[in-house]
């Protein structure tokens, strides 16, 4: 959800470089100049109906302060598209009835829990309540599976294990992950974290060295070495403001989900970028694709690279320090490990 300070931010850029703006958003050709949100919507899906790069939005969101959380909309709401005297278009919301509790003539509330989310969220969920990359720090520091009930290599749901690393004042639940790939920059050698497959969750039954923990659910085989993280119980987060970042990145793609090397629209990425390059969640990339190196034939045969090709854009939705998981939102082409990623 956006802090004071970003909406802050949003309201004076767009009250004092409207005109700027009027320079860099662009219209949908087809776009409506009202729309009613229903069920079901996205605010991605809303924003492309209005504009050709829906990360935009912000440029042209007027908040209205008399609104109740105005970055938030709901089924009902109407958004409407208005035009200064300059030419800037402005993106508004008026509040369906059905959706609000009139509490005084100029505040409203809405229940958070109805608000339409940025993107649908069965696509980003598993990735935000199980663990599916490790830092190099989480995976040294993470507590492991030194042996299985009555010397098992294997165990599944029901079965005990023994796990070293815990400490009584630990939590109680646990993911189990499998330590796959390390993940790197494309030709470097640094780890800045590693792949990892959830494998079920567990309960303590006993702390010590080792602890001694029950499987409960097992989604793939528990093996010798896998590691523990605790269970995220922090709400699920879908509510983000889709924009482009306040500062110049470059990087890369460098995993992709089910171990495929090409993916498509909707799919998750890993990106080598983090918070400590200043990513947030709602962070909208560009993705490249290196030009092809052809043959001149006209010339000899001499070899020739094209230029590289814009292939889509993805939207950050979870940072860790040096990487990101990423939706790949729009592709034009198939999206390639070692694809870079740019401001869009």
């Amino acid at each position: 959800m956006l802090t004071k300070r970003t909406l802050l931010s949003l309201l004076f850029g767009v009250i004092f470089t409207g005109v700027a703006f009027a320079d860099t958003v662009k219209l949908n050709p087809d776009h409506p100049d009202r729309y009613v949100v229903v069920a079901g919507d996205t605010l991605w899906d809303i924003a492309g109906r209005f504009l050709r790069e829906p990360w935009l939005w912000p440029e042209i969101w007027h908040i209205n302060p008399e609104i109740a959380n105005p970055h938030l909309i709901y089924p009902g709401d109407v958004i409407a598209l208005s035009f200064r005297e300059d030419g800037t278009p402005v993106l508004s919301v008026e509040r369906g009835q059905a959706t609000t509790v009139k509490l005084s003539p100029q505040i409203r509330t809405e229940d958070t829990a109805q608000a339409i989310p940025t993107i649908t969220p069965g696509l980003i969920k598993p990735f935000l309540e199980q663990p599916q990359v490790l830092s190099k720090k989480e995976y040294e520091k993470a507590p492991y599976v030194v042996a299985g009930e009555e010397s098992r290599l294997i165990s599944g749901t029901s079965n005990k294990i023994y796990v070293r690393g815990l400490n009584e004042a630990a939590d109680s639940r646990y993911s189990i992950v499998h330590i796959g790939e390390a993940l790197r920059q494309p030709g470097k050698k640094e780890v800045l974290g590693y792949e990892a497959i959830h494998a079920g969750d567990a309960v303590v039954e006993a702390f010590g060295d080792p602890a001694t923990l029950r499987i409960v659910d097992a989604k793939r085989e528990v093996l010798i070495g896998d590691r523990l993280v605790p269970v995220d119980t922090k709400p699920f987060e879908a509510y983000f403001m889709p924009r482009a970042p306040g500062r110049i990145v470059n990087g890369n793609i460098i995993a992709v989900r089910d171990a495929v090397s090409r993916v498509g629209r909707y799919q998750v990425v890993v990106i080598d970028l983090g918070a400590n390059d200043g990513l947030e969640s709602g962070h909208v990339l560009a993705i490249f694709q290196k030009g092809d190196t052809i043959r001149d034939v006209v010339s000899g045969g001499k070899q020739v690279t094209l230029p590289e090709r814009r292939a889509g854009e993805l939207m950050v939705f979870r940072t860790f320090e040096r990487i990101s998981y990423a939706l790949v939102m729009e592709a034009a082409y198939d999206i390639r490990l070692s694809d870079a990623v740019k401001n869009p």
